[in-house]
Order: structure tokens, then C-alpha cells, then sequence
């Protein structure tokens, strides 16, 4: 990328803001990590001004972005008292407009952690909090191994020229997590399609056909729609884990009552199902794809890792960092703060960028080469501070336990075709690829 100057000390130049705000600037991941790079080094805080879209403040260094998150008091998710007057969800002005038409004014559109502060947050964070320590974790390993086992014996016994992502590393995070949940086998498909519509809204390879593809506000659309199509889904869902109990998630979050001894609000459940459904496997299916690719262009890594599994979680470790599914959140302040020489005002909006806060070179040593030897790992790709994800011990079990099964019976792994990214500013990955396996 050129090297370009900003017309004033607030404002990044317009290539720089288009490649990192726009969903299309993420279909080029290198022309994007360059674009962090310079924000980084250049202008590491600086303000945003794309068309269509509110001005945001890009937040690059793995420090700001700590110092943000910890802070939810002065950087909401959701606005604060004022509840659904912001979306941490990157949307364009269009998008937010047709989202308040469908809720009354609110970009709420979800009764998700995400989209809440504290102290709401915390009250709905601790329906499943227990539920995801490491502790509780530990009894679902042996299924979540029979899982990968299985699931490594099918790519074994096909064909060696596949493509990783859609013929292999989507599969796993699907099942286990959709069998922890207590979905059947025979619903996964609906929830990787539904996943699709939902983090694929930018997409065009993921376009819903009942959406207009040309209308400004299309992403806001399809997300709408597949949050719709979910409800509809887990409404059912809901109504038979009260009626029937089991041993599942499912049943923990449905059955969950308010200090009055009151069910939660139904759409508190749907909440937790979507975010379960959808970030809880393709964010791990993401990073795990992210993987091969770098093991493919590494070998010497490996036969490394091959000779002595105990470097596996090192190995997961440096996998998040370097692929950082999930992209961006974004924040609004809600009082004035001095922040890296710059006054961000009361009611100005951030993105966060943990794919460039995990590229900081004043964290990570040659951040751009795929080094498991680094200790600590400081790697934020699940956040930090209240909104850490949830789910992270489970995605590390997943993964290490996959890799462990995995990674004995490859001999080489070589890409054998371009990769695509998914194209979107959100959480996502590879969409594509294409490799040839040789099997021990």
C-alpha cells in the first residue's frame, strides 16, 4: 500500500478508512494488514470519515484497545443508560435506519451480550458463566475427542485434494458445539446456513435471495432476516427445554429466572442461542482453517509440533492471534476522554481492531511471522475486559483436541490454489482453501 498523508492530525486518509471500514477491504487480507500496519505507525488513533457510514475512530494499538475495553462504564456496547441508541455491531447509516423500523426506534436487535453494559451484562453473563469454566469443561473432553476422532477418520479415508474449509475445518466446531447445546445432528445444516446469512450479510457469495443486493441497507436486511429465521428456530427450542428439561446448555439458559424468581425474557434465550450458534463454531472454524494455512507454509512447524503434541496449545495460541476471526467490535463514549494525545468527545464512536492490536509490534516480536515460541502470547483475539468471549476455554479444547488427533496422521499439508477470504469487516475468515493432504 502507498504510503499517504492525511490531509489533518484527526482524520486517516480515505484509502486507509475505505480498506478498513468497508466490508469489501477485507476481501484483500494483505492489502488490510498493511493498511493496520500503517494506522499503527502513522496515525495509530485516528478518526474515519467514509461515506454512508458514521465517523469512527479506529482504535489500532493492543494497548488502546485494552485500556477501551476495561472501561465499559465510559465505553459502552449498547449506550449506556440510553439502551439501544448504539450498535456494536459495525452497520452503515442505512442499515442502522432499517434496523429502527423493525424495533422501534432501537438498534438493539439482539438481547445479546454484545449489544449490553454492564451491570444488564453481568446479570445475563451469569446464566452460563459456570457453564463454560475450564472446571465444568473438562467432562465434555472425552466426547468432544471421540468427535475429532471421527471426524479426522473421515479425511483420512477420502480424498487428499479438498477444500480445508468447506469440506473440513466448518464440520467439527459445528457438531460439538450444536451437541453440547442439545440441537440435533439433523438441524446442523439449518445452523450453518442461518450462520452463513447472518456473518455473510456483506458477502455477495453468501446473499440471501429473498434480499436486494443493490439496496444500501441489504446487510441490515439479511441480518435481520436471519435473526428472524433463528427465533422462529429456538422459539420452539425454548418452549420444549421448559416443558422437558435435559442435560444441556439448551436447558440452562431456557430454564434461567430473574432475581424475582421469573423466567428471563424469551429474547434473552434467543440471544444467548444465536450468539451460541453462530460465534460458538465459526469463529473456531475460522481460526482452525487459518491454521493449516500457516502449518502449509510452514512445515518445519509441523514436524515440529508432530514430534512433541505438548506444544499444541502454543500452536492454538498463535493460530488466534494471527487470524483474529473476529475483527472488529465498536464502542461509543459516553463522556469525554483523553486518550493517545487525542480528546475522543461524549458520543463519538470507535472500532476496535483486535486483528491490528494482535499485529502491534510493540507486543509481538516480527508480529507478522507465525511463531509459536512466543511467551507470553498476549494474543487478544476474544477481547478483553467484560466482553471477553464467553466461550474462549471452549474453543481452545476444541482445537487442541483436534489438533492432537489431526496433526499425527498428516505428513504434508500444501495449498493448492488461491485462497478467498470471506468478505466481511465483522468475524470471519477463509472461505476457501484449496489443498492437497498426504497422509502419514
Amino acid at each position: 500500500m502507498t504510503t499517504v498523508e492525511s490531509a489533518d492530525t484527526t482524520t486517516v486518509p480515505d484509502e486507509i478508512g475505505r480498506q478498513i471500514v468497508l466490508p469489501e477491504g477485507h476481501s484483500d487480507d494483505a492489502k488490510l494488514y498493511e493498511a493496520y500496519r500503517w494506522l499503527r505507525e502513522n496515525q495509530p488513533l485516528g478518526q474515519a470519515r467514509v461515506e454512508g457510514y458514521d465517523p469512527l475512530w479506529l482504535v489500532s494499538k493492543h494497548a488502546d484497545l485494552m485500556e477501551i475495553e476495561r472501561q465499559p462504564e465510559i465505553f459502552s456496547a449498547g449506550g449506556g443508560e440510553n439502551k439501544g441508541s448504539h450498535n456494536p455491531i459495525l452497520t452503515n447509516q442505512a442499515g442502522d435506519e432499517f434496523t429502527k423500523t423493525l424495533t422501534g426506534g432501537s438498534l438493539r436487535i439482539l438481547d445479546a451480550l454484545p449489544y449490553l453494559d454492564p451491570p444488564e451484562h453481568t446479570t445475563i453473563k451469569d446464566v452460563a458463566f459456570d457453564w463454560f469454566r475450564p472446571a465444568n469443561l473438562k467432562k465434555w473432553e472425552d466426547r468432544i475427542r471421540e468427535t475429532a476422532r471421527e471426524s479426522v477418520a473421515r479425511l483420512v479415508s477420502g480424498k487428499q485434494d479438498l477444500d480445508a474449509v468447506h469440506e473440513f475445518a466448518v464440520f467439527f466446531p459445528l457438531h460439538v458445539i450444536m451437541s453440547l447445546f442439545g440441537v440435533p445432528v439433523e438441524d446442523e445444516p439449518r445452523m450453518m446456513a442461518l450462520t452463513q446469512d447472518l456473518f455473510g450479510v456483506a458477502d455477495p457469495d453468501a446473499k440471501r435471495a429473498d434480499i436486494e443486493t443493490l439496496s444500501p441497507d441489504a446487510a441490515a436486511q439479511q441480518w435481520a432476516a436471519a435473526i428472524a429465521d433463528f427465533y422462529a428456530y429456538f422459539d420452539v427450542l425454548v418452549e420444549s427445554r421448559r416443558a422437558e428439561p435435559r442435560d444441556d446448555l439448551a436447558t440452562l439458559i431456557a430454564v434461567a429466572k430473574d432475581a424475582s424468581g421469573e423466567y428471563f425474557p424469551k429474547t434473552f434465550a434467543y440471544g444467548w442461542f444465536v450468539a451460541i450458534a453462530t460465534a460458538g463454531h465459526d469463529t473456531t472454524a475460522s481460526t482452525l482453517a487459518g491454521c493449516l494455512q500457516q502449518l502449509a507454509a510452514r512445515p518445519d512447524i509441523l514436524e515440529r509440533v508432530q514430534g512433541d503434541l505438548s506444544l499444541v496449545p502454543h500452536l492454538v495460541n498463535e493460530a488466534l492471534r494471527i487470524v483474529s476471526p473476529v475483527k472488529q467490535f465498536t464502542r461509543v463514549a459516553l463522556s469525554d476522554y483523553e486518550l493517545r494525545g487525542r480528546t475522543i468527545k461524549a458520543g463519538d464512536r470507535l472500532m476496535l481492531l483486535f486483528q491490528s492490536g494482535n499485529r502491534d509490534a510493540e507486543v509481538f516480536d516480527n508480529p507478522d511471522t507465525f511463531d509459536i515460541d512466543r511467551r507470553p502470547n498476549k494474543q487478544i483475539a476474544f477481547g478483553y475486559g467484560p466482553h471477553m468471549c464467553i466461550g474462549q476455554h471452549l474453543a481452545k479444547l476444541e482445537m487442541k483436541v483436534m489438533l492432537e488427533e489431526l496433526l499425527p496422521t498428516l505428513r504434508r499439508i500444501e495449498v493448492t490454489g488461491d485462497p478467498k477470504m470471506i468478505q466481511t469487516n465483522f468475524v470471519g475468515g477463509l472461505r476457501r482453501l484449496p489443498v492437497h493432504l498426504t497422509f502419514a
